[in-house]
This record gives C-alpha cells, structure tokens and sequence, in this order.
C-alpha cells in the first residue's frame, strides 16, 4: 500500500472562505505566491515558474504565521484580507523548513488596520473541536471547516522529512488551506499543513501543533532561525527478553538499541553502537522508542529534542557494557548522509570532462525517477562517518568526442578519482586538480572505471558547457 502526505498549496486557483466570529476571519490571509524551483536533474538551470495561493493567520508583532512550503523558493509574495479585493506586498522574515513555518511582513501598516493578531492556545486534546479557516480551492473567500481532533502523534512532514509532533484531525483540510489558523475556543492550536492520500483512507489532515510555532517564535528571537536539533542515531525496539538481558537491562527496565550515530550529530562522540538508550531529558523511554507525551498519550522519543533548541545541553542515561552511565550531550541540527527535501537553495553540481556529479539527496532521487535500489538503500540505510559525509553519484555524462563510450552512463556512485577516496564533493573537486599520469581516473561503486585524458577533457570543457547550456563547471559552492 502507498501512503502520500501531501502539503496543500492551491496552484493556479484562489482559495474558498466562510465566516465564523469576527476576529478569527479578519485575522485570516491569503497567500499568493510565485515560484521557481531549481532543476536537480539540470542543476545549473531552474524549472518552469508556478504560482499559487495559500493562506496564512495574523500574529503579534504585525506579522503573518504561514507554512515554509507556501512561501518555498518564491520570488513574489502578496497578501489579500479576508473580503477584500487588494494584494499587499509581503516578504520573509522568517522560515524554518524543518518545522513547515515562516512568518511573513507587509511593509505597509495599513495592511494590519482593523486586524488583532490572535490569541494562542495550547496543545489539544483527542475529541476536541476545532475549526480549520482558509482559502482552499473551490473559491475567493474565506472557508471554515469543522472537526474533531483525533490523535496527537509524531508524524513525518513531508517539507522537510522530519518526524515531529502533530495535531491529527478530520476536519477537510484541502488545496489552498496550507498556513491557515485552527482555532479551539477563539485560540490558536495551530496552522493546516498536510493532509494524507492513501488507499482506505478518509478525512486525515495534519495541523502543526503549537509546541512545534512556539519552538520556531523562540528559535527567532536571536535574528536568525537556527532549525530543530536532532539528536542523529538509528536504534531498534528492544522488546525482545534475550536482547534486553544480552545488553545489561534489568527486567523492569526499558529502553531501545543503538545501532548507527551519524557523525557531527548531537550524539557522535557520546553515545556508541550497542549503547542501549533508556532515559532522555530525563523521561524514560519505552522499549519500543516511544514516551510519555502526557496522560496516556505516547510519541515518539525524538519528540524530546525537537522541543529544544540547538545548543540545548540535555542528559542521557544508557547502559553500555552492563553499566549504567549518565551523560551529556549538546544538542546539533540534523545531519544526514543523505539530506531531506532542500529549499531555498541551488542544487550542488561539479562537471568533469562532460561527467556531471552531484550529492544523493532526496531532490536528487526524486528528479531521477526514484534512482536505483542501491542508491535508494544507501539513503535509507547509511550514516555519515569522519570518510564519508556526502555520496557523490554521478547523474549524468553530457556526449562529447572526448567521454565516447561513457554516454549513457549513470546513477552510480563514485569511490575515488585519481586514486583519492571520494567522500564528499569537495574530496571530488580536490582530486580532480591532480590527474594521475595525465589521465582522469575515475573508479565507481559497481566497480566500473573511467578514464579521460585530462588536457582533452580541459580543452573540452568550454564546448560541453555552451552545447547543453550550462552557466559554469561547478556551483558556487565549490568555487
């Protein structure tokens, strides 16, 4: 079965309103955006242009709450008032695409006259009504749909990929409703993000919870959004008695297995491999990773660091070696080997003799059909380590005379150039500045070598580049 969580901008369409009481409605916005993405199968050139609605809600400040993926990549942003016809034009303060918000600012406070930022509520609680306002396709004005709240979880946000917490609700939750507010008795518990498309599956949107809006407003106090810490290890459930018992657990206690830490990460270099996790910030933690939200109600453990911010030191407690050990550990943004959804920025790209090398990212599979079942089991599988902290995957060979029999080479990682291990784009572009005997000698994951003469390949280089339209050699960061 296909599960699809889907953020919800309207594209080319102008959302839909109803009315509820005063405040709420004219403290609702709609978004109009355009944007352009960049092309991770073309990475020196960008994709067609798009626009679209999304909607957004008033906050302190004179400022406008909204998602990141509503104002992702854009190049042009204006407001509309609820019952009104004029676009105001607006600009970014603000976006942390981890967390799927951004607060926007109107430079002309006319815009706000008449308009009282909301008031916050706080996290809600399963059957609790709530009420979603926006602009969802289907029509102009402002639109208010009802619901009840379902549960309170850890979900993934598709934005970004990371697991956070979440409000799930069956109220309608549709295209253009993205950044809207959801109110509980006149306050704000959130903003609509995503809804899911799955086989059997009905009436399923997902609503950022206010833990997660207040984390971003705190994050931002400093001038500068600094993301969501991770903590940056792959463990499994420790349900098992045997397993438990082979690691040092009492019969009481619980916790879950340390298998991976990614190197950089908040946990490398306190943590290890088999260090078996049982309390973090000091709550306990369920041998199948979840914990005590509140009441009865369970998340996810990583719930316990995305709450902080980077720089946090918290306290964990593990048994390694069948000893207990209390330890610290300051809190890092995510890293990965292979990164989530990347916005706001341009593809990383180096070319070498016509080869076209780029770092496996989730961009990069998406652009390239899915990639292969390798490539999709080293990103779901591998972690970044002191050698390696980027896959170098060669994406395509643009034709030319001097890679004859290379044409259709691609989606194969690269192990060493010039007898240099290759674990990043810079350990490419360094090894490629010393040919061995005159020669570009590239060596691939499947075995597979290449070999270019490097003076043709320099000579050529000028012409590859005008033939398919490529700005430069190589991104900016690799200048």
């Amino acid at each position: 079965m296909t599960t699809f969580l889907i953020v919800i901008v309207g594209l080319f369409s102008g959302p839909a309103y109803a009315g509820a009481d005063a405040a709420p409605r004219r403290a609702t916005v709609q978004i109009h955006f355009v944007a352009r993405e960049p092309d991770w199968s073309q990475p020196w050139q960008y994709d067609r242009q798009r626009s679209g609605t999304g909607s957004g809600v008033v906050i302190d400040g004179q400022r406008i709450l909204t998602n990141a993926h509503v104002v992702a990549d854009s190049t042009y942003l204006t407001v509309r008032r609820s019952g009104d016809v004029k676009r105001w034009l607006a600009r970014i303060e603000f976006v942390a695409h981890d967390g799927e918000t951004a607060l926007l600012k109107v430079e002309d406070p006319e815009f706000f006259k008449g308009i009282e930022p909301v008031a916050f509520g706080g996290l809600p609680a399963p059957r609790d009504k709530l009420a979603v306002y926006g602009f969802p396709t289907g029509g102009t004005e402002l639109s208010i749909t009802e619901g009840v709240v379902s549960r309170i979880g850890a979900v993934v946000y598709s934005h970004s990929s990371r697991r956070l917490l979440a409000v799930q609700t069956d109220a309608a939750i549709n295209a253009g409703n993205s950044g809207g507010p959801v109110f509980m008795d006149g306050r704000l518990i959130g903003i609509a993000f995503q809804h899911m498309v799955a086989p059997g599956s009905e009436n399923i949107g997902y609503v950022v919870p206010m833990p997660v809006i207040r984390r971003f407003l705190e994050d931002v106090k400093s001038g500068r959004y600094k993301g969501i810490p991770a903590l940056g290890v792959a463990y499994q459930e420790a349900e098992n008695h045997s397993l438990r018992r082979a690691y040092g657990l009492k019969e009481d206690a619980t916790g879950v297995l340390i298998n991976k830490i990614q190197y950089q990460s908040s946990a490398w270099g306190v943590l290890q491999p088999g260090d078996m996790l049982m309390f973090l910030d000091g709550t306990p933690i369920g041998q199948n990773g979840s914990v005590t939200l509140r009441g009865d109600e369970r998340v996810d453990f990583g719930h316990l660091v995305a709450r902080r911010q980077v720089g946090d030191e918290i306290e964990v407690e593990v048994v390694r070696d069948l000893k207990s050990l209390k330890l610290k550990l300051k809190l890092k943004l995510q890293t990965d080997l292979v990164p989530g959804p990347r916005h706001d920025q341009k593809p990383t790209y180096f070319v070498l003799g016509g080869f076209v090398f780029m770092p496996l990212s989730e961009d990069f599979l998406r652009a390239h059909g899915g990639g292969t079942y390798k490539l999709r089991s080293i990103a779901g599988e591998d972690v970044a380590t002191p050698e390696r902290t980027e896959v170098v995957t060669l994406s395509q060979v643009l034709a030319h005379e001097v890679n004859l029999g290379y044409h259709g080479w691609q989606l194969q990682t690269v192990v060493k150039l010039n007898g240099k291990a290759v674990g990043s784009m810079k350990d490419l572009v360094e090894a490629a500045r010393r040919p061995m005997d005159g020669r570009q000698v590239l060596e691939f994951d499947n075995g597979s070598r290449a070999v270019l003469d490097a003076v043709e390949s320099d000579r050529a280089l000028p012409e590859i580049l005008k033939r398919y339209g490529v700005t430069a050699d190589r991104s900016a960061d690799l200048l």
